[in-house]
């Protein structure tokens, strides 16, 4: 099976306080933009939306697309960091569940939290998400909604990693749901 590397560069604002790690982006025929959490049915935008802005389709354009430029300009405003925990994965099927994805590089950790000297907080978007960074941290993996405190020994800095809902559709909660579970962390981070 073939090697995909991932196809987006981290994104990583100037005093980002947040990292939010999802584990890799869907194959191209799924985007709706060259962006993380591009297919217009994962509900990562709409919780965002809610959280911030009390509106579900906050982000979404007219034909049911995300509003990359928007997106980008909330993100920097509120110092949130986006990347994934798989740097190359093997699809074991032909989809981006987690279940199906054999992650053969993960994430250099190191090297993102070293491009963000102000991240206290990083929060993974699903199971396989959280246990690579929990293998990354030598943490141990948290329950849904929950975190642990780890001593990030690079720099000595603490870190509270969380184990976010999954944002796909197949999770089944509602994404009301979901998006009270991401205020939470929103609220410790300071950023609402």
């Amino acid at each position: 099976m073939p090697v995909e590397r991932h196809p987006f560069p981290p994104f990583i604002p100037h005093d980002a306080r947040v990292l939010i790690m999802g584990t890799f982006p869907p194959k191209p025929l799924r985007w709706s933009m060259e962006f993380y959490y591009p297919n217009k049915t994962n509900d990562f935008w709409r919780i965002m939306g809610i959280i911030f802005y009390g509106d579900v389709n906050h982000f979404r354009l007219s034909d049911g697309t995300f509003d990359e430029a928007s997106i980008r300009k909330f993100l920097t405003e509120k110092g949130i960091a986006l990347h994934d925990t798989g740097a190359a994965v093997r699809r074991l099927k032909d989809n981006a569940s987690d279940k199906f994805l054999d992650i053969v590089e993960p994430v250099n950790l190191g090297a993102l939290l070293a491009e963000m000297p102000e991240c206290r907080f990083i929060a993974t978007t699903g199971e396989k998400a959280a246990s690579v960074v929990a293998m990354l941290t030598s943490s141990p993996l948290p329950k849904i909604g929950e975190w642990v405190d780890v001593t990030w020994e690079a720099d000595g800095r603490e870190l509270e990693i969380t184990r976010m809902p999954s944002t796909s559709r197949a999770y089944p909660l509602a994404v009301e749901a979901k998006a009270d579970a991401y205020r939470q962390l929103f609220i410790r981070a300071g950023l609402i």
